[in-house]
């Protein structure tokens, strides 16, 4: 059974994604509380990384 690929979201969605800004998005990253990855010169943001941050604020709120 075929596999989809990982996605990897841009800055701006994932802005959309979390209803975040732009500067607290990078502020995230550079936290460490959101993983990115580097492709060419663009940031990206796996969907796995958007998952795990959910979970992250869930556990916090618990």
């Amino acid at each position: 059974m075929p596999t989809a690929p990982a996605r990897l979201y841009r800055v701006s969605e994932a802005m959309e994604l979390l209803s975040l800004s732009r500067s607290v998005i990078y502020e995230l990253i550079r936290s460490g509380r959101l993983r990115s990855v580097q492709e060419g010169r663009s940031r990206r943001i796996p969907g796995s990384a958007i998952a795990e941050y959910i979970a992250l604020l869930e556990s916090e709120a618990s």
